[in-house]
């Protein structure tokens, strides 16, 4: 018996007086949060079910109005209850850019550079409404994912000496190149499985609950080297210069070149992959989310591109290299 399911519907029936016809799961996602398609004598609409114990709803519709402001095509809450988790969105369909980017990726990725340069305006100006910083702290807090559910429950390995001194060196620098960037509005989850086509001004940007104050690049790593489809590397430069002259225009920021957008995208782009790799093996051991661990591959081939690129980070390639091959 799923008991929310079944307060979920009694909620949607009593509170908002909607004869709910079906409710069937509307999207899989990588936390406890749970997604439903609800058709109803007022209409079809996707219902969140966010247990409040474990999840908390406010960022969600905080994110949801500041981008909306913005100009970002974000669900609208329709009704929504924190107490029990529940939020009632409008329904973006299930066209997600990761099902039809095959197809036409030079318009798609353009209205989500367009989409993107909205978000990242968020921090033009003074706002009340802005997100909190992406501090050193936690860009490092977030990289020792890398070390607890991958090096250690995946691999089954323990980082010794010198080899950990090396690790938090690494640590240090990554987050450091990530705070001198131009700090932006961060989605941190900007890619193709929350990317929605819709009819007017698509695209449609779902998962921006956990948005930040950061650095210029993690976005453009996000979407560009996104952890579910692969794009050549040339093709990714294309697609960073379109970026790259919008964003010196929207912004009035000093020109930059593409080779310097290129290494804050490189390297905001490993900090997100060290981490990504021990949040899809968190996802299985933890939460039994074991398709994640296909998209391990595609990381660390992230990672090891990156590595053999930067002299900076030599030597961090010679000590972990073998570890993060053994997730290809």
């Amino acid at each position: 018996m799923d008991q929310r399911k079944n307060d979920l519907h009694q909620w949607l029936s009593q509170h908002l007086n909607y004869q709910v016809t079906s409710l069937k799961p509307a999207s899989a996602d990588a936390s406890f949060r749970r997604y439903f398609r609800a058709v109803t004598d007022h209409g079809t609409f996707v219902v969140m079910d966010a247990p409040p114990e474990k999840e908390d709803c406010k960022p969600f519709i905080d994110s949801a109005t500041s981008l909306s402001k913005l100009g970002v095509h974000t669900p609208e809450i329709i009704a929504h209850d924190l107490s029990l988790g529940f939020i009632v969105l409008e329904d973006l369909g299930d066209r997600t850019y990761l099902n039809e980017l095959e197809h036409n990726p030079a318009e798609l990725y353009s209205n989500a550079i367009d989409a993107l340069l909205k978000i990242q305006s968020g921090a033009i100006g003074d706002s009340s409404e802005a997100p909190p910083n992406y501090s050193g702290a936690m860009l490092i807090d977030e990289m020792s994912l890398f070390n607890h559910w991958f090096i250690n429950k995946h691999l089954g390995k323990t980082i010794h000496e010198p080899s950990f001194a090396v690790w938090l060196h690494t640590q240090q620098f990554l987050a450091s190149e990530c705070l001198k960037q131009p700090q932006v509005w961060v989605h941190r989850d900007y890619h193709s499985r929350n990317l929605m086509i819709t009819e007017s001004n698509s695209p449609g940007v779902i998962d921006f609950q956990d948005m930040v104050i950061g650095p210029i690049g993690y976005d453009l790593a996000s979407i560009f080297k996104d952890c579910y489809i692969e794009w050549p590397r040339d093709r990714q430069q294309e697609w960073l210069d379109e970026y790259r002259v919008k964003a010196i225009a929207a912004f009035q920021l000093p020109s930059f070149s593409l080779a310097t957008l290129t290494r804050w995208v490189d390297l905001a782009g490993l900090q997100r992959h060290l981490k990504v790799l021990g949040i899809f093996c968190r996802l299985n051991y933890r939460d039994g989310k074991a398709n994640y661990l296909n998209d391990l591959p595609l990381v660390a081939k992230y990672c090891l591109e990156v590595l053999n690129i930067y002299p900076e980070l030599a030597v961090f390639k010679d000590h972990f290299e073998d570890h993060i091959q053994a997730a290809l």
